[in-house]
């Protein structure tokens, strides 16, 4: 039996985008550059970029939900995802295929309307299945062949946010979301901010 994205594959990357519902992210290539950071205990830290905050706070204002399945179990990851208000986190999940099941059946949501965002061979299983597969500008050539929109950026330089940019293009909904960002700001505005 096909998957989805195989049925998808002769529609537009726009129309694709249009449908989704939920974003799932990879952690580790693409909410961060991919180095790993260890000292003697253990994880120092990983490098997540503010720009990608900002593309998961826009998602989350225009209605979709974001989610992180990732191979690595780690305190940063629960730290970062509970800034960002992502409270479907999955860590540790080697195979993320049963991960991903269950999300989408929690959720109710067809492989339609989930994209997911990956770099390299561990994510190919998911990339395949869902309605909206897309990589990192660095990713894998294998990763980059079954994506329907490769970013300009590379994993945790911007990356989740030129992805959820264009989901949000496609789904009518950008404009509207960074109107906002335009208004004046009020002289109280600025003393607030210690500007």
């Amino acid at each position: 039996m096909d998957s989805f994205a195989t049925q998808a594959a002769g529609e537009t990357p726009r129309a694709r985008a249009a449908r989704v519902k939920l974003i799932i992210f990879d952690v580790d290539g693409v909410l961060t550059d991919g180095g790993i950071y260890v000292g003697p205990h253990g994880e120092l830290f990983k490098p997540f970029h503010v720009r990608d905050g900002m593309g998961i706070t826009l998602a989350h204002r225009a209605g979709l939900a974001t989610a992180i399945i990732t191979g690595r179990a780690s305190e940063q990851v629960t730290r970062r995802a509970a800034e960002l208000h992502i409270t479907e986190v999955y860590q540790g999940a080697l195979d993320k295929r049963t991960a991903y099941q269950e999300l989408k059946e929690k959720r109710g949501l067809t492989d339609a309307e989930v994209a997911y965002v990956g770099d390299d061979l561990i994510d190919l299983p998911l990339l395949l299945q869902v309605g909206f597969p897309a990589a990192v500008a660095d990713a894998t050539d294998e990763v980059r062949a079954c994506a329907a929109y490769i970013s300009r950026e590379p994993g945790g330089h911007g990356a989740a946010r030129d992805i959820i940019e264009f989901i949000l293009k496609a789904q009518g909904r950008w404009e509207e979301l960074i109107a906002p960002f335009y208004e004046t700001a009020t002289p109280q505005d600025t003393a607030r901010l210690g500007q």
